[in-house]
């Protein structure tokens, strides 16, 4: 659980006490929800403040960025019944980021309220079912008019994000949606974790010519990255299918898995706190897909890819599961040795924001200049909400459970101090590169060559380091292993050459298919 240190005041927010004038903190903005969004609502609610800038449109959203971590000023609360009439009073200096707002430089601001009612904000911001407040122009210091909630976000719309691509490639991907099959597949395991009915779900790209059913086809099991979700996942076997169809990815089965949950993501590793999710995956929704598709069941046509989170995940399955599937090619995967995770050696380290000369470890780079450190994101996710951001995540996946039921934390979230009893759980368990040292002699004769990881040297979580550090592992067994470090490349290009934006992805497929196919002619 997030350590919150609660002022007089906070506490007395939180509870939903009224305040009198002069009771309340130097600067409380109201919110209140329209009649017409029901009686009463509930969840996180946040206040976004930014510099009214020159040029910019009044009326455009305001959000923060962890690309950006000062640019916007950011307040939070939780409401657990915020009703029509009785306005809710945000302090804007306990739980504030980057600092409380009566700092802010005197000036014109755009304010906005958000309430994120299903705590999702934290994982992929506004979303479908958020309320929010129309954008309002203040001037700081000075009051802030009651910020009404009257707006329903709607759903992602596919219709309108299509319409903005051009012609050659939108028309492929409108073809394409309409020929992906969706994947839900029930799990007694994970049901009887939950204690109620809990599916896998996903979505299936097939080759050209699959109808005719003449042949099986080897399969790819496919997880997106942090932010990702069954959305996305559509969007991207839509692609595929496309490529396929034009002949610039062999004849596979692919399967674009959802792995995003309420608490962040599960990456399909089997967890304590997230249930046996992997499983799940080998031993009831593949064997599910194998007998509903024209699949090659066997570990030499079954792949493993996935980018970012999902790069991490498949590469913790291939070393979790070796005998059931026949490679992985995470492409920028998260640390996978935990002596650099993003630039904190969890095992040396005793503090994760800064190291032992005080200065803070950096996160986020762009050009070769830091633009976001471990503190900034640790306090930006700490405001926006308990579980749902990267961190949190990490935690609902890699450490062991707390007495309240909830992951216990890495690392103090006001402090940065390493817990290391929780850092040995996730070595023991999730660290990849020390597992694979551990349990090597077990697992070579279903591993070895089976690891093929493309990462940018330019990585923009910096996760080229431990990629490295995985490499010496592997190297240092004399293990067989395939890693690509492409010079330049970051975390949101690195699938680009000559032009051509799934370049990498068509690669991976080719060396899969030769995998399976050994020998077989591809144009």
């Amino acid at each position: 659980m997030l350590r919150l240190t609660l002022t007089a005041t906070a506490a007395l927010l939180l509870s939903g006490t009224a305040l009198s004038a002069q009771d309340a903190p130097p600067l409380a903005i109201p919110v209140a929800a329209a009649p017409s969004l029901g009686t009463t609502n509930a969840g996180r609610l946040l206040v976004f403040a930014t510099a009214a800038e020159p040029g910019a449109k009044p009326e455009e959203a305001i959000d923060v960025s962890p690309f950006s971590p000062n640019a916007t000023y950011v307040a939070a609360r939780e409401v657990s019944d915020l009703r029509p009439g009785t306005p809710a009073l945000v302090d804007t200096s306990t739980d504030a980021y980057p600092a409380a707002f009566a700092s802010l430089p005197p000036g014109t601001y755009r304010v906005q309220a958000l309430l994120d009612r299903d705590h999702s904000y934290n994982y992929g911001g506004r979303d479908a079912g958020d309320l929010l407040s129309r954008v309002v122009t203040v001037t700081l210091p000075g009051p802030v008019p009651t910020l009404l909630l009257d707006h329903v976000e709607p759903a992602a719309d596919d219709t309108a994000a299509l319409a903005r691509l051009p012609a050659e490639r939108r028309k492929p991907l409108e073809a394409a949606l309409a020929r992906v099959e969706p994947v839900e597949v029930h799990s007694p395991l994970l049901t009887r974790f939950w204690g109620r009915p809990t599916s896998i779900n996903g979505w299936v790209a097939l080759p050209p010519g699959y109808a005719e059913g003449k042949t099986t086809y080897p399969t790819v099991y496919s997880d997106g990255g942090f932010g990702s979700t069954l959305g996305s996942a559509r969007m991207s076997a839509a692609s595929m299918t496309a490529m396929m169809a034009k002949g610039d990815a062999p004849p596979m089965i692919w399967v674009y898995l959802d792995h995003h949950i309420a608490t962040g993501t599960h990456e399909f590793a089997d967890s304590v706190n997230n249930g046996p999710v992997g499983q799940a995956l080998v031993e009831e929704v593949i064997p599910a897909l194998e007998q509903r598709y024209w699949m090659d069941a066997r570990p030499s046509g079954r792949f493993l890819t996935g980018h970012s989170s999902g790069g991490w995940s498949t590469l913790w399955l291939q070393v979790a599961y070796p005998k059931t599937f026949g490679g992985s090619w995470p492409t920028a995967p998260d640390p996978a040795d935990f002596h650099d995770f993003t630039n904190v050696n969890l095992y040396d380290d005793v503090n994760f924001y800064a190291g032992a000369d005080g200065k803070d470890h950096p996160l986020v780079r762009k050009d070769g200049k830091v633009i976001a450190t471990l503190r900034q994101f640790g306090r930006l996710e700490q405001v926006l909400g308990a579980y749902g951001g990267q961190f949190a995540s990490f935690e609902w996946v890699f450490s062991p459970k707390g007495a309240d039921g909830r992951p216990l934390p890495v690392f103090d979230r006001a402090t940065g101090a390493i817990d290391k009893q929780v850092v040995a759980y996730w070595r023991d368990h999730y660290d990849v590169a020390h597992i694979v040292a551990r349990d090597w002699q077990t697992l070579k004769p279903d591993l070895d060559g089976k690891i093929h990881l493309t990462v940018g040297t330019a990585d923009t979580f910096y996760l080229d380091g431990p990629a490295h550090r995985l490499k010496a592992v592997l190297d240092g067994l004399g293990a067989k292993s395939t890693f690509r470090f492409v010079p330049g490349k970051d975390h949101g290009n690195l699938y680009e050459a000559d032009g051509d934006r799934a370049a990498l992805t068509k690669q991976i497929a080719r060396e899969m298919y030769a995998v399976a196919r050994p020998g077989r002619a591809q144009r």
